[in-house]
């Protein structure tokens, strides 16, 4: 498994994050099990094969910190998604900012632009054109405004 099916996988549980009555530690340990895979991989080609230590430690890491962060997160988002209101925003699409804002904040072994382009990347995936547009535009902001030289 590669690094941008974690970042999906990732993507995924933390839009879970919001629905289940899970911990963030509960929800991985249900979801990251070969029956969970099983039953989601003939609907979802990421879920083909079960993540190895180094891409389960990074999806725990992401869904944890998001997790630990997610006010923090939402409060960017809506900081800079100019002319939508939060509750407008498509909730897939948040959770897919989440990832890459995550990313970008607090773990620095990535660089950004790769944290936005393959949140642009995972985003077609799953949104309509004018959505991966404003997730582009908004972690270019956020990245141009939030983050250090």
């Amino acid at each position: 498994m590669i690094r941008n099916v974690a970042r999906e996988i990732a993507m995924h549980l933390s839009f879970e994050l919001g629905f289940t009555g899970l911990s963030a530690e509960e929800l991985l340990e249900q979801r990251l099990s070969g029956p969970h895979f099983e039953a989601l991989a003939p609907e979802y080609e990421v879920y083909g094969e079960l993540p190895g230590p180094s891409q389960r430690a990074y999806i725990c890491r992401l869904v944890q910190g998001i997790a630990v962060h997610g006010y923090e997160l939402d409060q960017y988002i809506d900081k800079y998604s100019k002319g939508w209101r939060f509750e407008r925003i498509p909730l897939v699409a948040g959770a897919i900012m989440r990832v890459a804002m995550y990313e970008i904040l607090y773990m620095p072994e990535i660089p950004n632009g790769a944290s936005i382009n393959e949140a642009v990347e995972i985003a077609k995936k799953y949104e309509e054109p004018d959505v991966v547009r404003f997730i582009n535009g908004i972690l270019g902001s956020f990245v141009r405004n939030e983050v250090p030289s």
